[in-house]
């Protein structure tokens, strides 16, 4: 089986995203679990054990640009990926007001 974890980084900021609302959903839009980031910006484990196949997480951008006192343009941020192999996955999410950016990482 294979794990998860994800990070949100405020690039406008240059620091964690801290109080960002998180699920993970199958593919077919079944919730599996919700977190929220913590002061590092992280939410790990998201899930426990996870099986092989498709699944999205999805940052709910506009409660924590509220909190912060910042208009954004992204309300949500939904990252769709594939685990393909039984080992540990990290989905990074660098965010701003105005873009964001996404990737695999370690």
């Amino acid at each position: 089986m294979a794990t998860l974890s994800t990070h949100v980084l405020d690039t406008s900021r240059g620091g964690p995203a801290a109080g960002v609302p998180v699920a993970l959903e199958s593919a077919t839009g079944d919730p599996l679990a919700t977190g929220v980031t913590d002061a590092d910006g992280r939410v790990a484990p998201m899930g426990g054990e996870l099986a092989l196949g498709d699944y999205r997480l999805s940052f709910d951008t506009s409660a924590w640009f509220a909190d912060a006192g910042v208009s954004g343009f992204y309300p949500e941020v939904v990252v769709a990926f594939t685990i393909g192999a039984d080992e540990h996955f990290h989905v990074p999410l660098l965010l701003s007001p105005y873009g964001y950016s996404t990737y695999r990482g370690s």
